[in-house]
């Protein structure tokens, strides 16, 4: 199973849980679709976007299970990053966890595969 990635606000992500939907952040309101960042980009997207922030959900997706409104399109450095043109359905989610941070104020992802 392949697997992207949504770091997400905490309270945010109780609200979506709770709605049986996720809508996006501000950001992806704004830009019109779904950042996420695959296992080797998650910690680059952490640092640059939410440094320092301890609030967070880390939520793994299913590729598969999001069909043609997910696109591969390139971002930093041309590197091609995974937007989703739609609402995040829940059942999509294979799992979502807090995501800390370890005493040099870096994200810990732990292991992405669990």
């Amino acid at each position: 199973m392949a697997l992207i990635f949504k770091i997400v606000a905490a309270e945010e992500w109780r609200v979506a849980a709770a709605a049986g939907v996720f809508l996006g952040g501000e950001v992806d309101r704004t830009d019109g679709y779904i950042h996420f960042s695959t296992a080797a980009q998650a910690p680059e997207t952490a640092a640059k976007w939410f440094a320092g922030r301890a609030d967070l959900t880390l939520v793994a997706v299913e590729v598969d299970a999001l069909g043609p409104p997910l696109r591969w399109q390139p971002s930093r450095g041309g590197a091609l990053f995974p937007h989703l043109y739609g609402p995040l359905p829940l059942a999509a989610v294979a799992w979502a966890r807090p995501l800390p941070l370890n005493i040099d104020g870096r994200h810990d992802f732990g292991d992405l595969a669990c």
